[in-house]
Formats: C-alpha cells, sequence, structure tokens
C-alpha cells in the first residue's frame, strides 16, 4: 500500500511520544507493516502473558509508557494477567488490540469477544478507535490517562478494517507537538500548610520512621527521600517495590518493612523501632496486606503522615493525621523546604543512638545468617546464591537491574541483594504478585536500558511459565541472566501447606527438568551448579557475557525464607 493509512497514523503518533519499542508478534499486521517507518522496533514475545509483563518492566525501568501489542480474543484475553498487575502496581502500559472489522461486529466473527468488559477491570480506560479522522485524539487521550495521576494501563482497540483505512490529509489538521509518553506527565504538590503541618509533627517527633513504596521509584523521589534522611536524620525503611529508593547501606536506613521479617530476615532486629514509632510517613505506598505485615507492623497510636498521587489511597488502612496528595518527588522537596526552617536540633540529637541501634541490628543479622549464606552443603542454600549474586553485582554491575519472581525469589532478593545508592531498581511483581512475571519483567528491563546488566532471580516453578522467552531474549539480543534456585518444588505453596495443614497436596513436587537443556535448544548459554564453590566464577562468566544466560542452581528444598507469620 503506497497511501499513508491510519496505521501509518498511529506509528507517527506513537513516535510523536516518544515510543521507541513495541512488545508484539504480528498483529495487528498493518501498525507492524507500519511501524519500521516511524522508527519504532518490534520485540516479538511468544505469548500475551509475557509481553505485558515485558512493556510493564520496561516502563519502570525507562520512565516512559511501555507498549504491547495484540490480536484479537485469546490473544487478548492473554493480556488480562499482565494489565491486572500494571494496574495494581501503577505502571502505565498502553495495549493496542486488534479488533474485529468494524461491519462484523456482533455477528460471531472469528475471534470477536467483548474487549471493552474484559479490559473494564484491568485498566483505567478503555476506547475503540472507530474513526480514522481521531487517531491523534484517542492516541493522546490513552497515554494522558495512562501517565497522569496514579499511572496505569489503559487499551486502545484497533478494528483491523479502520488500520487500512486512509489516514486524514495532514494539511487540514494542526500539528500535533504534545509528547505524553513519559510519566509522571503532571506534578503536583499539596498546599503549604499541610505541608509544614507535616514537618512540625517529624520535626517534634521523638520516633519517626519513613517508609518509601513503589510510588517513590515511578515518580523519580529517590534523591527528595534520601535527603530527607540525612537532613531529618529519619530513619528509612522501604517496601519490596520500593527497595532501591535509598542506599541500604547509609547507616540510618532499616531495610525491607513487610510480611518477611522473620528470625533470619535484613529487617528483623529493627522491628522494635518500628513498634516503638510516633510518627510514620509514608510515600508512595498502598499500605497493602504484605507491606506491613498484615498491617501489624506500625503502632496503632502512631500519627500517620502519607504522601501519594492518589487520593484515594491515602487513609486506607491507616487514619491519616496530615494527607499530603501530590506528586512523590515534588512533595518530598517541599516538604524538605519546610524541615529546612524548623529546629531539627532533636532529631540530630537523636542520630548516634538511631545509628547505633541500626548498626547492631545489622550485625544481629550477619550473625543469624553466617552459615546460610557460606554453607557448603548440596543442594545449595538459596541464601547463598542470592549473597553471591549480590557480590558479583557489586564488583562488575553496581548499575544493575535486579529482577526476582514472585513467591520466594522476591524475598531472598529482598533479604541478601543489596541497594546501593538511591534509586538502584529492583523489580518484581508485587501488585498482583503472579508466578512467572519474573524473566519477562527481566527481558522489559534489558530493552528499555541495553547498556546495563540485568540479572533474574527465579524458581522452577515461575520459570516454567515462560521457558519459551529464552527464544525472545536470544533472538532478540536480549543478555538477560536468569539465575534459576531450582528446588524441584512449589516451595511457597508446598510450605505453606505444611504450616497451614500439617500436609501438602500433590501438585508442589515437579518430576525432574534439565532446564539447561531447554535453554541451549534455545540458543541460550546454560550451566547446571551443583557446587557451591563454583558459584562465584560461573556467576561472574555469565553476568559480564553480554549473551542470554541461564544458570540453574540445585538448591535445597527444605530452604524457607524469614516469612514472619513462619516464625515458631
Amino acid at each position: 500500500m503506497t497511501e499513508r493509512t491510519v496505521a501509518d497514523a498511529l506509528a507517527e503518533g506513537l513516535n510523536r511520544h516518544g515510543v521507541t519499542d513495541v512488545f508484539g508478534q504480528s498483529l495487528p499486521s498493518a501498525l507492524f507493516l507500519a511501524t519500521p517507518k516511524a522508527g519504532i522496533r518490534q520485540i516479538a514475545y511468544r505469548t500475551e502473558n509475557a509481553g505485558g509483563a515485558m512493556a510493564d518492566g520496561y516502563a519502570r525501568v525507562s520512565g516512559r509508557i511501555g507498549v504491547v501489542a495484540a490480536q484479537n480474543g485469546p490473544a487478548a484475553t492473554l493480556l488480562v494477567p499482565p494489565l491486572a498487575e500494571a494496574m495494581k502496581a501503577s505502571v502505565p502500559v498502553l495495549a493496542l488490540v486488534q479488533d474485529v472489522p468494524r461491519g462484523n461486529r456482533d455477528r460471531n466473527a472469528f475471534q470477536e469477544f467483548d474487549h471493552p468488559s474484559l479490559f473494564s477491570s484491568c485498566t483505567k480506560w478503555v476506547r475503540s478507535l472507530d474513526d480514522p479522522a481521531r487517531v491523534d485524539d484517542y492516541l493522546d487521550m490513552a497515554l494522558t490517562v495512562a501517565c497522569s495521576g496514579r499511572p496505569g494501563p489503559v487499551a486502545l482497540l484497533l478494528p483491523r478494517d479502520v488500520l487500512t483505512l486512509p489516514a486524514p490529509t495532514r494539511e487540514h489538521l494542526p500539528k500535533r507537538r504534545a509528547q505524553l509518553g513519559h510519566f509522571p506527565l503532571d506534578r503536583t504538590a499539596p498546599p503549604r500548610t499541610d505541608l509544614r503541618r507535616a514537618a512540625e509533627l517529624i520535626a517534634r517527633a521523638r520516633n519517626p520512621v519513613l517508609v518509601a513504596g513503589g510510588g517513590v521509584h515511578l515518580s523519580g523521589a529517590s534523591e527528595a527521600v534520601a535527603a530527607l534522611q540525612e537532613v531529618a536524620n529519619l530513619p528509612v525503611g522501604t517496601t519490596t517495590m520500593g527497595k532501591g529508593a535509598v542506599d541500604e547501606s547509609h547507616p540510618l536506613s532499616i531495610g525491607i518493612v513487610s510480611n518477611y521479617m522473620g528470625r533470619t530476615s535484613a529487617s528483623h532486629h529493627l522491628q522494635g523501632m518500628l513498634d516503638e514509632a510516633d510518627v510514620v510517613v509514608f510515600v508512595g505506598s498502598r499500605t497493602n496486606e504484605n507491606g506491613t505485615n498484615a498491617w501489624r507492623a506500625f503502632p496503632p497510636g502512631a500519627a500517620f503522615v502519607q504522601i501519594d498521587t492518589d487520593s484515594a489511597e491515602i487513609g486506607r488502612t491507616y487514619e491519616v493525621q496530615v494527607r499530603l496528595p501530590g506528586d512523590a518527588r515534588d512533595t518530598c522537596a517541599a516538604l524538605l523546604t519546610e524541615l529546612e526552617g524548623l529546629d531539627l536540633s532533636a532529631r540530630r540529637a537523636a542520630r548516634g543512638h538511631l545509628e547505633a541501634s541500626i548498626a547492631e541490628a545489622r550485625a544481629r543479622h550477619r550473625e543469624a545468617v553466617a552459615e546460610l549464606v557460606t554453607a557448603d552443603q548440596a543442594p545449595i542454600r538459596p541464601e547463598r546464591v542470592a549473597v553471591e549474586v549480590d557480590k558479583i553485582l557489586e564488583a562488575h554491575s553496581p548499575d544493575a537491574v535486579a529482577v526476582a519472581d514472585a513467591s520466594y525469589s522476591t524475598i531472598w532478593m529482598g533479604n541478601y541483594l543489596r541497594a546501593r545508592k538511591p534509586g538502584q531498581r529492583f523489580l518484581s511483581p508485587r501488585g498482583l504478585a503472579g508466578l512467572g512475571w519474573g524473566v519477562p519483567l527481566a527481558l522489559g528491563a534489558q530493552a528499555a536500558s541495553p547498556g546495563t546488566a540485568v540479572v533474574a532471580l527465579v524458581g522452577d516453578g515461575g520459570f516454567g511459565h515462560v521457558w519459551s522467552e529464552l527464544e525472545t531474549a536470544v533472538r532478540e539480543r536480549l543478555p538477560v541472566v536468569v539465575v534459576l534456585l531450582d528446588n524441584g518444588i512449589l516451595g511457597f505453596q508446598k510450605h505453606v501447606e505444611m504450616v497451614q495443614f500439617g500436609d501438602h497436596t500433590s501438585a508442589t513436587d515437579f518430576a525432574s527438568v534439565d532446564h539447561t537443556a531447554v535453554a541451549r535448544a534455545c540458543g541460550a548459554e546454560a550451566v547446571t551448579v551443583c557446587d557451591p564453590a563454583e558459584l562465584g566464577s560461573i556467576l561472574t562468566m555469565a553476568i559480564t557475557s553480554d549473551r542470554p544466560w541461564l544458570v540453574e542452581v540445585r538448591c535445597d528444598p527444605e530452604a524457607r525464607p524469614p516469612i514472619t507469620g513462619w516464625d515458631d
């Protein structure tokens, strides 16, 4: 086709908004025949589930909207899980979904489905591009909704016949210049009077604590949070999604606050600091069940201050004394300005004791896990694997992006991989915590940051969902290193059943699988590690190779992470 089509106009619009990559297979074909002319790369996934997660990981790392495309019907239904994750985790993703031709609607056309109803619960906005004259209108609307307020996914349906129609002539339309593909699109801050109240609460507090959630990364607020930590002498913890918001080696960093603060966790010995908190400041946190240890991590008598771009989240689970609706970065910066005008001598005086308490807690943690992280046993302890990964990343790739699958992998990453600067990225699917999303999140992160090392820590249960995406990694030249903790079981499921029922279902045990054979068949490098002494050299080789790798580690099936409720 030589005539400029709606598909051409859509590709040009995506280019205007800064989109350089779209995750998709061949459909919508008209669109993917047009995108190369607009300088947009197609990254072809193997399954729509994984493709949506790739777009999610891409957005988290790049600060730009992730775009995924799929055909109608069965492919569209497979986008629901990753879009639901993005919805809960506040990640902007644009789903471009081919639909049946307009004239075939409601006639049981091939793979016809009610897509608006399908996506209504897992996106912020769903529309159909029925009018060729409104390509830019609907694209701009989609990106505005996705990237403004609380970010999230949107779906734009593309009837197949519309994509091949002639596009409206440019001379009859005003030239569009808006670039809406980044987030946060609009930054807002709360009234100064409320900021002042919050600052006064912090300045007068005896035992304040700040908890940084995933919204800190979405807003790019890490430096502002780190400044608050330093100026106000604040102990700072993070949620799992907020990990990396502050330097975890900072003398006032307390690690992850969550449902895994059991005896061997990095933050176990700091629970007392949370119990004694009289002021708790939440920044970009949903205050959800896992991130608050079932809402028991903080004393009910504390005064709560909550910063969130979504007003509806403020006070959802804790009654808040000071509401600060606004962008995390700009609100923290404004709060810092208010604090600098107050007497902070009490906070400065408290710093020595706080640092000593945190240093003692870290020492007790090192003592508690010393045998686990140096164990020479086979099968290998996952704690040792995670520590070895951390050492290699510190030595060779300090700017690496670490990714973990849901379940135990997230907890191993949270406890044993360290953030060494504000803003370092640790990705995990914590919106809905779907198993199998670690590898595609890592592939999306790698596509967003080609020169950065990306390491994914996953279990064999989750990896079984996405074996096929190793071929994607090879074909698309995405040199992700997958560290596979192979214990032969669905660990979390088996162990929680044993805790709750004293027995487990038959589905938690797997047959033996040669995962390295799968990886090599896809063209990736692969090795199985059974001897812990080999971990360091093999991980170094993989992480520095700039090639897709699978490092399969035979792990102890009895190893359990420090889930708080499982302590004897």
